[in-house]
């Protein structure tokens, strides 16, 4: 860590300088605690959610000033598996339990709202789990945020995300009739307003595993993806770094490890210091 000198201080992560002026900007946005899981098992990860859940709904019951919750933001691409939401229909799941099993897709009823959705390689899935006291309890608010947070990435690559009138989600022309495409299902738990659960955006999505579904229980709607609409393989980790710069921007959020996002609090806090002469 280099000195105080004159009206700068700096910090050195590994290769990157940290200003003061950017820190005190850090100290300002609410910090997220962001993992890259890469390819894991659906029940594993949905272990580690409730986990995390858990903690901050814990601390919210200890602590009436809510300050020691923490915020997080996984990303993950799942094994092949077919999710039933809590208000789902089991007649909009096509296929028996041996054809799952010969297919190699699990199959998990959980505890989002939402229907029937799939998970698989190459779909970029996302669960932030937030303290929305930290932000704003609305949970409208939240879910607009996410789909904004996908229609501004779809932007950069030339697309048009849209919304569709009461349903969830991020869509390509939901309102023309036949040609209605969904490419980002969302669905959520919220306890003591922690959220869990999330987006699953499809990227490069092998699209034939939704045939064997009714997609969220909404007939006669395609589901599409990036590489359906670009007509090629899409970068998938630049697909990350799109989603998560995103997800800063509309939340108004720094994320980083536990360690940078520390960092950048200790030195934020001593950037409203009087320097010393």
């Amino acid at each position: 860590m280099d000195s105080i000198t004159g009206n700068r201080f700096n910090l050195k992560l590994g290769q990157v300088m940290i200003t003061k002026e950017a820190a005190y900007i850090c100290l300002m946005q609410k910090k997220v605690q962001f993992q890259d899981l890469g390819q894991r098992s659906y029940k594993d990860v949905w272990d580690y959610q409730e986990m995390l859940l858990k903690e901050n709904v814990q601390k919210k019951a200890l602590d009436e000033t809510r300050g020691d919750t923490v915020n997080h933001l996984l990303f993950v691409e799942h094994n092949p598996v077919y999710t039933l939401g809590k208000s789902g229909h089991e007649e909009n799941v096509l296929i028996n339990n041996a054809q799952m099993e010969e297919k190699g897709i699990e199959y998990f009823h959980i505890n989002r709202g939402g229907d029937i959705t799939f998970h698989g390689p190459q779909q970029l899935v996302g669960y932030p789990i937030l303290d929305l006291d930290k932000f704003k309890t609305d949970l409208g608010w939240y879910l607009r945020g996410l789909e904004e947070m996908i229609i501004l990435t779809m932007a950069e690559y030339g697309l048009k995300g849209d919304r569709s009138k009461g349903e969830t989600g991020v869509w390509l022309d939901p309102n023309i009739e036949g040609k209605e495409r969904k490419i980002c299902a969302m669905g959520i738990k919220c306890s003591r307003w922690v959220t869990m659960h999330g987006f699953a955006f499809n990227v490069n999505t092998d699209l034939g595993y939704f045939d064997y579904i009714v997609p969220c229980g909404i007939q006669n709607k395609q589901v599409t993806s990036l590489e359906k609409e670009l007509g090629h393989k899409v970068d998938f980790e630049q697909v990350k770094e799109k989603v998560s710069r995103n997800f800063e921007k509309v939340f108004e959020a720094k994320l980083g490890t536990k360690e940078l996002l520390d960092n950048l609090e200790l030195i934020g806090a001593l950037s409203l210091q009087p320097l010393p002469h």
